[in-house]
């Protein structure tokens, strides 16, 4: 068979195939394009996807406590210097107030509370040690003279603090929660202060805003407390009674001078028993726990342990 023959018939068998279309025998492909995965690189797939998730939740979550942390960070800077202002303004307030003699209802409430904060944090204390420490050191660089004439003139209502309304500074009394272990602590460093001096050959001389009329239940008082050997005590006559605490004291100190004692030295918490003539020597001004808290917040603010 020639050539052509050959190739007619192909053309022929190809046209006959083609035209069985709908025929048991004809077969149709179809080709979809798409992508294939077997079961187990899903499962890593999908493995990858969620460890992407949670990683993304921690980072977000670490960023939330971040920002959280400097928020309060930046609050807390900015409440230590709101109180390291309020000190200042209160320490300037204070000195103006005890220059000035005024009371308890003259204080601002900012002032208020923070000095319970000062009283509980134990910054009373500290003060307290460090006047005492200054005193102490003064007197071991000085001697009295032999003829006894050389007084220390002490607040005896530092010793015993008032309890009627003589001051108008704690006439509402102070918080005894307070003040308890405070006091405890003044008399005892007090009394070592005074028993330092004593030994030392000093004439020691007790002074009080308190009334003649209470001279022997304030002898009883010192006596039990460790007190003796003074020289006197100075106590308001009913005269004085209706004189301001700066008279009184200036004409006791006047008293002392034309009498030829010398004095040497005034210790006191009060500004009214350090200021004006006649001082002496020396004067030493004590934390007044006056001025650090007060009865009626004691019950009012919070103060944290």
């Amino acid at each position: 068979m020639s050539a052509y023959a050959h190739q007619m018939e192909r053309q022929y068998s190809v046209q006959s195939l083609s035209s069985r279309g709908g025929s048991e025998i004809g077969s149709h492909f179809v080709v979809e394009s798409g992508f294939y995965m077997t079961s187990f690189a899903a499962t890593i797939f999908i493995a990858a996807l969620v460890t992407v998730g949670v990683l993304l939740i921690t980072l977000l979550i670490a960023l939330t406590i971040m920002l959280q942390s400097c928020q309060n960070s930046n609050k807390g800077v900015v409440e230590i210097q709101k109180t390291i202002d309020d000190y200042k303004y209160c320490r300037l307030f204070v000195q103006h107030a005890e220059l000035n003699g005024l009371g308890i209802d003259d204080f601002p409430a900012a002032c208020r509370n923070l000095a319970i904060h000062q009283i509980m944090e134990g910054q009373y204390k500290i003060n307290l040690n460090v006047s005492l420490w200054m005193v102490e050191r003064y007197f071991d660089s000085v001697v009295p003279s032999d003829d006894s004439r050389d007084v220390v003139l002490m607040d005896l209502d530092d010793i015993l603090p008032l309890t009627s309304g003589n001051r108008h500074l704690v006439q509402r009394g102070f918080c005894s929660a307070c003040f308890k272990e405070v006091k405890h602590l003044k008399q005892m460093l007090f009394l070592q202060l005074y028993t330092k001096l004593q030994a030392s050959g000093w004439s020691l001389i007790l002074f009080s805003q308190k009334p003649e009329q209470e001279r022997n239940a304030t002898i009883e008082q010192l006596t039990t407390a460790g007190y003796g050997g003074w020289l006197f005590i100075i106590m308001r006559s009913e005269e004085e009674m209706h004189m301001g605490s700066n008279g009184y004291f200036h004409r006791r100190r006047e008293v002392l001078q034309k009498e030829g004692f010398r004095i040497s030295c005034i210790i006191s918490s009060q500004m009214d028993a350090l200021t004006g003539p006649t001082l002496g020597e020396r004067i030493f001004k004590l934390p007044n726990p006056a001025y650090y808290y007060l009865e009626d917040q004691c019950e009012h603010v919070y103060v944290p342990a």
